[in-house]
């Protein structure tokens, strides 16, 4: 049986270049939004703006800016979770999402029935409809890819190693170590005045955000938990 997997994101290494986003859609055959002709948010140099059935990643552009020259990006690449407990997986009427082998969630498009009980049950607002297929779809963690011992596309592309793939095992310990230098450099993880995170904080808990949500999973199996989609 594999180990589960996953990504590690670090989001203090992000350069927002978005190769994530281009070999994502190249790899998994993803239609162009509006048949290819791009049209700018106007508030923002994020012109993605979410994840959706056919952006299965985002780059994330947080701006803070108190004036034209004053102010800075907080840059975070952002999929699906995977979640230990998948509301998406519970939700289904037709069997359509299942539980790999690696421990992630996949929906089977030649199962879906495009019903969207998933979109709604998804806390993340990552499954849309793929307006091509019909059918809701989101990141597989390129289960295609992991199947045949490659990494996925993302991860792969990466020019930063911002997005780091492996087990999740191996990839806690190693958002663990960057927290600690990260630390040792004087970040830390408080909360703002203002009740918003700075960017402190959000270095910090972006770089173990992905990792921290399969832990509840990895502690279960390590005291003889349940098995592949169980809590």
């Amino acid at each position: 049986m594999p180990e589960p997997m996953g990504f590690f994101t670090d989001t203090t290494v992000c350069i927002g270049c978005k190769a994530c986003e281009v070999a994502c859609k190249e790899w998994n055959q993803l239609p162009a939004a509006n048949g290819g002709i791009g049209e700018l948010s106007g508030d923002s140099y994020d012109n993605t703006r979410k994840l959706d059935g056919i952006h299965w990643r985002h780059v994330r552009f947080i701006e803070q800016f108190k004036g034209p020259y004053d102010g800075r990006w907080l840059m975070m690449s952002d999929v699906c979770k995977h979640c230990v407990q998948a509301g998406c997986l519970e939700v289904c009427p037709t069997g359509a999402i299942i539980r790999t082998e690696f421990d992630t969630v996949v929906i089977q498009s030649d199962v879906c029935n495009g019903c969207r009980a998933c979109i709604a049950a998804c806390p993340f607002g990552v499954i849309d409809v793929n307006p091509v297929s019909g059918t809701a779809q989101k990141c597989t963690l390129c289960y295609d890819r992991l199947k045949v011992g490659l990494e996925p596309a993302c991860s792969k592309a990466c020019p930063t190693d911002s997005i780091q793939f492996g087990s999740i095992t191996e990839l806690r310990t190693r958002a663990h170590k960057r927290v600690d230098q990260l630390k040792a450099q004087g970040v830390k993880a408080e909360l703002a005045k203002s009740a918003t995170f700075s960017a402190a904080s959000a270095a910090v808990l972006g770089v173990l955000a992905l990792v921290g949500l399969r832990k509840r999973r990895m502690d279960e199996q390590s005291r003889g938990g349940g098995g592949a989609g169980n809590v």
